[in-house]
């Protein structure tokens, strides 16, 4: 009799201490971000849609090749270098540097091989569309915009939250200081001229 209520208390036991955190948070206070009118938190180490600086781009492809779902397409025109007096890459056109979102694992092995730096994981934590060709971002666009980063559909349109509008504006002055240099990334330069 004694060896059968040890097995019920290890058995009741077993459950609780498999239930113990569930049953915490089952009652705990219930945090409830009223998202879109409230920021999402976004821990430091988040890894959202791209940031990329395409005036430091030099076409390299490492970021493609790093890439395990192979979402990184880039086409350029000759070889870019870097010049190491303003840290602007010089030579070839850059005619296209995409990225599928939809294959798009946001694992970061892309960022690492970057020779120059210029692709980081950014802070976009929204990107939905309507078909699979509005997943595929292209960089050599939004540079034409003066942008390094895209903007969800959602962000396109009025009015805006406010911390959304000051996400905005932080990502359109990120890039203002650049953009002739971004435009200048998308046609051919002599590597030796400034």
């Amino acid at each position: 009799m004694r060896g059968y209520f040890r097995e019920v208390y290890k058995s009741v036991y077993t459950i609780l201490v498999g239930l113990r955190i569930t049953l915490r948070y089952h009652f705990a206070q219930k945090v409830t971000l009223q998202y879109p009118d409230v920021a999402p938190a976004l821990q430091p180490r988040f890894r959202g849609f791209h940031f990329f600086e395409i005036q430091k781009c030099i076409g390299c492809d490492l970021c493609a090749k790093a890439c395990p779902v192979d979402c990184i397409y880039i086409e350029k025109s000759g070889p870019r270098k870097i010049d190491k007096t303003d840290g602007i890459a010089r030579g070839g056109a850059l005619h296209r540097f995409a990225i599928d979102y939809a294959k798009c694992m946001f694992c970061a092995l892309c960022c690492e091989p970057c020779p120059t730096d210029c692709i980081h994981m950014g802070d976009v934590h929204d990107m939905s569309g309507y078909d699979r060709r509005s997943m595929i971002v292209e960089f050599t666009e939004l540079a034409q915009r003066g942008l390094q980063t895209p903007q969800p559909l959602w962000m396109q349109k009025r009015p805006l939250p406010e911390w959304a509008e000051q996400r905005k504006r932080q990502w359109i002055e990120r890039g203002s200081p650049h953009r002739d240099e971004m435009v200048k990334a998308l046609t051919e330069s002599d590597p030796k001229a400034k």
